[in-house]
């Protein structure tokens, strides 16, 4: 969420810090220097059988904004001995990205892994990145998947800030691992080691993650845990040894506030002082300094000026020692998340009917996910969720069971803090960052996609060498210059393409080589990154197939509606006018693909559409109209000709994307513009970067200064193709208004609507159209997203009717 996290003072009993210490200025070096992505991944169902299509929805986050680092995500399925099966890489647009990949159908029914991550992500601890196994059933294979009937479980036992005093009452969290699922029904007790048979403390497990419970304890005593699960297994756990003294640093977070309490025992005699940070996301919100420890004293901190997240506290001494270390969650019971208002609910469950409903229109929201499925089919979303990935999972690198029941409406508030007491922040080490000791940056942020190359005369390198760039678009050839820097190499950056781009290339008609003796070599500027560890182990294991095992019902309907999906895709093709990927195509976004080229298309831009609007007709100089309508953008005027500025920094004109002065278009008539657009960054028709460009597109498709490409001369051009962005599979639903799709003998789909890129209408509802299966009686809709300010997620999860 982008509200600024600032800092806060405590008063009264505390006496403000105002100048920077080590662990504060390491904290905004760490901050400002190694932002932190992660990553959640909605995919169309939990399960699924070979041969089908796997869509997915990913969302990148920068703390708990969407993303602005990365361009690129990389997408990996492997098998379970790290055989990769299919690789992807898809364009990030505001941190949104979604994609899908085939499953063969030969593949053999086992648990595969997704990997996603950004080459950001890959300069930090490898266990950010987002791992998620998927079982995929296949009849025909050998083997099949069984779950491990008993599973070896484990449990820890953590004192709340890591402290365990003598004296002193504490929460005591139990924490449950295993290689599958833990027990869900469990408790336990604790004894001291010389008088076992006693009860000192006893608890019922809230959840198949964690336990809690509170005692005080003795110096010299030994504790220990005794742990039973409902089938009557037993573990001994022995508690942490008891410290004659000590801080305990105890926290609830509450309503209105995160209030917290130190409590001490035999502290040294002469004076100390003791600092307390709070950090969110790797930022200082909270700050100040205890002169005097005292068990009455409570210290509050209001929820108003912090975010739904998790806090960390962290007491030191006055040499920068760690004392306590406390997690927390803000204001777990107020969850910050928007819902959207669904209206003209029209939902039949008769076979095949038309459904259909309209998301009220809200100008905060430029798109939508939505994702609809028969009720009966499990989705990820179940375990772990949109909201699980943002506040906890995407930190937590610890195994967590069904991640998502602590943000549903369900949810056990003391369960989330018995885990988090559990924990420890692994996006940085206090000890580690006051040193000095920061991460190693090996991987850049990728401009979109990137390419590099050399170029050659007569064998050795042309520096400062000028090279045309030759597209073919929809209104004609266009020609881009590029120059090799002074060893002769060049790099082309930010393009946005699907598939491949073909584009001929020559040396500028300048260059000296009468024999045409000449070389350009390009080659990808990006790659994906090997994974080092080891894959989380599964609670499935395969078994040898016999002769009389039958497909479970939820594997026959999966290969039947594998079938009708294939008439349906062939109905779908052989109709004119479908929208095959289910997105709404505005006008403006057609003029937009038609007039430009991949070169100039970015996902930072303004379009204005001067051919479907008719209020943009205009008498006034064109950038003096942009002025006032593009955020960033200002028009100065230098010796009579109007200058683009975008945030400070001039920009370049070009007009049917060739550059040109802006004093050309000085007295240009407006009713010959069909577009302008308005790129913010780099983009891959400025090549070698600059400062965005105001690209006019007149309704002649092709300006006169363009320069004409001679065709008869086809010698002196050489072609290339470039490998763009994997293409998503088009998700096709079909239409039983029209006949041809009544022809299907039988429709079993789980996934009844898939679009992860629904357009929001700013000044009407959104609409959302499908046609029910056979025999769905109930429907699960999904609706993911994020307002424009970043504030708070749009999240609704809902059975209906």
């Amino acid at each position: 969420m982008s509200k600024k996290l600032i800092y806060l003072f405590a008063i009264g009993a505390m006496q403000c810090l105002h100048a920077q210490t080590k662990a504060e200025e390491a904290l905004k070096t760490f901050e400002q220097k190694y932002p932190q992505e992660k990553i959640h991944l909605l995919l169309d169902k939990s399960t699924f059988v070979a041969g089908e299509n796997l869509w997915f929805k990913s969302f990148v986050f920068d703390g708990y904004n969407t993303s602005s680092i990365s361009t690129s995500l990389f997408v990996e399925l492997y098998d379970s001995n790290k055989k990769p099966i299919s690789k992807k890489i898809i364009p990030l647009l505001d941190g949104e990205g979604s994609g899908s990949i085939l499953l063969p159908a030969t593949l053999k029914e086992d648990v595969y892994y997704i990997r996603a991550y950004t080459s950001w992500m890959a300069n930090f601890n490898e266990d950010f990145q987002l791992i998620k196994p998927i079982t995929v059933y296949n009849p025909a294979s050998p083997e099949k998947l069984t779950t491990t009937p008993t599973t070896h479980w484990t449990a820890s036992v953590y004192p709340e800030s890591g402290n365990f005093i003598d004296g002193i009452s504490t929460k005591l969290a139990v924490r449950l691992q295993s290689n599958g699922a833990e027990p869900a029904d469990w408790e336990g007790y604790v004894t001291d080691s010389e008088n076992p048979g006693e009860k000192i403390a006893a608890f019922k497990g809230l959840d198949q993650n964690v336990g809690l419970l509170t005692m005080t304890p003795k110096s010299g005593k030994k504790y220990q845990l005794v742990i039973q699960n409902q089938q009557g297994e037993k573990q001994n756990i022995p508690l942490p040894d008891v410290s004659p003294s000590g801080i305990s640093l105890q926290v609830s977070s509450g309503n209105d506030a995160v209030k917290y309490t130190l409590k001490s025992k035999n502290l040294p005699q002469q004076s100390q002082h003791y600092k307390v940070l709070g950090t969110i996301n790797n930022q200082l919100v909270y700050k100040a300094q205890v002169n005097k420890i005292s068990d009455e004293i409570q210290y509050s901190i209001p929820n108003n000026q912090l975010v739904n997240g998790i806090l960390q506290l962290t007491v030191f001494d006055d040499h920068e020692n760690i004392i306590a270390n406390r997690l927390s969650f803000v204001q777990p019971q107020l969850l910050q998340v928007k819902k959207p208002t669904l209206q003209s609910l029209s939902l039949d469950n008769t076979s095949r009917a038309k459904n259909s409903f309209v998301i009220s229109k809200n100008p905060d929201y430029s798109g939508y996910t939505v994702l609809v499925l028969d009720a009966n089919t499990k989705s990820t979303e179940d375990s772990q969720s949109l909201l699980s990935s943002l506040w906890l999972t995407g930190d937590i690198t610890s195994n967590i069971i069904n991640p998502a029941q602590y943000f549903n409406s369900n949810r056990n508030t003391d369960a989330l803090d018995a885990l988090l007491i559990s924990e420890r922040w692994k996006r940085f080490d206090w000890k580690s960052i006051i040193s000095g000791n920061y991460p190693k940056i090996k991987y850049q942020p990728e401009n979109y996609l990137s390419y590099k190359g050399k170029v050659s005369v007569q064998g050795k390198p042309a520096p400062n060498t000028d090279v045309n760039l030759i597209f073919d678009s929809n209104s004609g050839s266009k020609i881009f210059q590029i120059k090799s820097d002074a060893n002769g190499f060049f790099v082309m950056n930010n393009l946005i393409f699907e598939d491949s781009m073909k584009f001929s290339y020559q040396l500028n008609t300048d260059t000296k080589d009468p024999n045409n003796n000449y070389s350009v070599y390009f080659q990808p500027n990006f790659g994906f990154i090997p994974y080092m560890k080891s894959f989380p182990l599964s609670s499935y294991k395969l078994a040898p197939r016999s002769l009389e095992d039958k497909p479970s019902e939820e594997i026959t309907r999966s290969f039947t509606a594998i079938n009708a999906q294939k008439i349906i895709s062939e109905k779908v093709i052989n109709i004119e006018e479908i929208k095959i990927r289910g997105e709404i195509k505005s006008k403006t976004k057609k003029l937009n693909n038609e007039l430009s080229s991949a070169l100039f298309k970015s996902a930072r831009e303004d379009v204005f559409d001067f051919v479907n609007d008719p209020n943009a007709i205009i008498s006034t100089n064109i950038l003096q109209w942009l002025q006032g309508r593009v955020a960033g953008l200002s028009i100065q005027l230098q010796n009579g000709t109007y200058i683009p500025y975008l945030q400070g920094t001039k920009t370049e004109v070009y007009l049917d994307e060739m550059p040109i002065p802006p004093s050309q278009i000085a007295n240009m008539s407006t009713s010959d513009i069909a577009m302008v657009k308005v790129i913010k960054g780099i983009f891959a028709g400025g090549f070698g970067g600059g400062n965005g460009a105001i690209a006019i597109y007149t309704r002649r498709g092709g300006g006169s200064t363009g320069k004409i490409i001679d065709r008869s001369l086809p010698s002196q051009l050489r072609q290339i193709t470039l490998s763009g962005y994997d293409k998503e599979t088009p998700f096709e639903g079909p239409i039983y208004q029209n006949d041809s799709f009544k022809k299907i003998p039988q429709d079993t789909r789980s996934v009844l609507f898939w679009n992860p890129n629904l357009e929001g209408q700013s000044q009407e509802p959104t609409s959302v159209e499908f046609y029910n299966n056979d025999d769905a009686k109930k429907y699960r809709i999904i609706i993911l997203g994020h307002d424009k300010s970043n504030e708070v997620p749009l999240y609704y999860n809902e059975i209906l009717p």
